[in-house]
């Protein structure tokens, strides 16, 4: 394999990998000249980055700026920020976006999200997989530099960004709560203290504001309930209305009522799907297909229309753009806006949940749990080998239940039960969903689909 060859960096939907092989600052600036490049072609001259608190990320977004502003195109650096804030940016200023950040992943990785003017995704097959390309060719054979090289310039948009936060939803109004959050050591600490601080009635509580890329305190990854536990202690010690905690970038909110139980994300989806459409009555909701099916019932019956997605940023976002959805919500915590420019934004999200809570009397508990119908699995892995031979296994043993393979295959039994497998992308993984009326009913479908993925193939 040539030394050149990125496919390991480039993902599906953005660049991840380790620092610094094969994610070095050579890497990023091929990168950058080669994005810059996809940007002259179609007319642009400038794009803003932002980074997260790595150690590996001012130096990538730098050597990043420095390719892009060989090929003549100008850089402006929001510094410090979370995802959404780049997301932001890139709508606000109308420029191309590269978002230096791993999520939540360990310290020793690093990544780029990248997006166009107005923060339309940016994936494989919508100008990655052509930036991969240039990238590799640039790194083998270098790059001719433009005649007037771009410059490079620094813009605060954080003020900016929780004043357009606060215009989507209004705080000042609602009754005092105390607000737990974890941060979890990642851009929450940075964005959390702006948007949800000053001139609101909210006691917030930190939990690892400090902005640590090490990840000291636990893994930046809330959908892992043993990140959680610190914040479900916290939530009841302080006698706090509610818990949120976000991921490494920000991007992704999680909730927990005043008991310390989880909100669902499903939940979440319904509150804020009731909220949106009385803004927008008769507007479109997108949901991905492993929410629950709580959420087109609510949308239905609040006069909305549910339109049912793959699981994936860039699959919401197109469908989004497709129907003119007002809002779209995945099992995973990821809310996107239409008022945020299709974007995903835990921020926005948490900030419609304050707002619900704060505009009622009831605990989040009482108020959650109208949006809680059904009892879910939650995503459990297997590790398979033949995951195509395991789905059929797995078919033949409901011949009557109704099948359909819009991402992975989902299937659901007349008693509105189903289950959904999915193979991994990048690993040897089998992913099972399952959601039914009662525990009884969930375990057991549950027990007998997982009996099957992980039996022993007959020879």
């Amino acid at each position: 394999m040539s030394s050149h060859d990125l496919s390991g960096l480039v993902k599906a939907y953005d660049v991840r990998g380790v620092v610094p092989d094969p994610f070095s600052e050579d890497v990023a600036r091929a990168l950058g000249a080669a994005f810059a490049r996809l940007i002259v072609a179609e007319g642009g001259r400038s794009l803003v980055t932002a980074y997260d608190m790595r150690e590996s990320s001012v130096p990538l977004s730098r050597a990043f700026a420095e390719g892009a502003m060989s090929q003549g195109v100008s850089v402006v650096e929001a510094g410090l920020g979370s995802t959404d804030l780049l997301y932001f940016a890139a709508g606000h200023l109308n420029l191309p976006g590269a978002m230096f950040t791993a999520s939540h992943n360990p310290a020793k990785y690093n990544g780029i999200k990248l997006c166009r003017a107005g923060a339309t995704p940016i994936g494989q097959a919508s100008g990655l997989a052509t930036i991969r390309a240039e990238a590799e060719r640039i790194l083998s054979e270098g790059a001719p530099a433009a005649e007037v090289p771009g410059d490079i310039s620094a813009v605060d948009l954080l003020t900016e960004y929780a004043n357009y936060l606060r215009s989507l939803v209004d705080l000042t109004g609602i009754r005092p709560l105390k607000v737990v959050v974890d941060a979890g050591n990642g851009m929450g600490g940075y964005t959390v203290p702006v948007v949800l601080g000053e001139g609101l009635p909210l006691d917030v509580v930190p939990l690892y504001f400090e902005l640590d890329g090490d990840f000291p305190n636990h893994e930046a990854n809330p959908l892992d309930p043993k990140n959680l536990v610190d914040l479900q202690k916290a939530v009841v010690e302080h006698k706090a209305d509610i818990g949120l905690a976000f991921d490494g970038d920000a991007d992704r909110c999680f909730v927990v009522d005043e008991r310390g139980e989880p909100v669902s994300p499903s939940a979440i989806t319904g509150l804020v799907a009731v909220r949106e459409l009385a803004k927008n009555p008769g507007a479109t909701i997108i949901h991905n297909l492993i929410t629950s099916r709580a959420v087109p019932e609510i949308v239905r019956e609040h006069g909305g229309k549910p339109v049912r997605t793959r699981v994936g940023h860039s699959f919401i976002k197109a469908q989004m753009a497709e129907t003119g959805a007002v809002f779209g919500g995945e099992h995973s915590a990821h809310y996107y806006f239409r008022d945020f420019w299709r974007a995903d934004t835990g921020m926005l999200a948490a900030m419609h949940v304050l707002a619900a809570l704060g505009e009622s009397d009831r605990p989040l508990s009482s108020l959650g749990a109208e949006y809680e119908r059904y009892v879910a699995s939650g995503e459990i892995n297997s590790t398979v080998a033949d995951q195509a031979g395991r789905v059929q296994a797995v078919l033949a043993a409901f011949p009557d239940a109704d099948v359909d393979d819009l991402d992975g295959t989902t299937v659901t039994f007349p008693d509105g039960a189903w289950f959904n497998l999915r193979a991994s992308n990048t690993e040897p993984l089998l992913r099972l969903n399952v959601e039914a009326a009662t525990d009884v009913r969930m375990a057991e479908i549950r027990d007998r689909v997982l009996a099957l993925v992980r039996a022993t193939p007959e020879a």
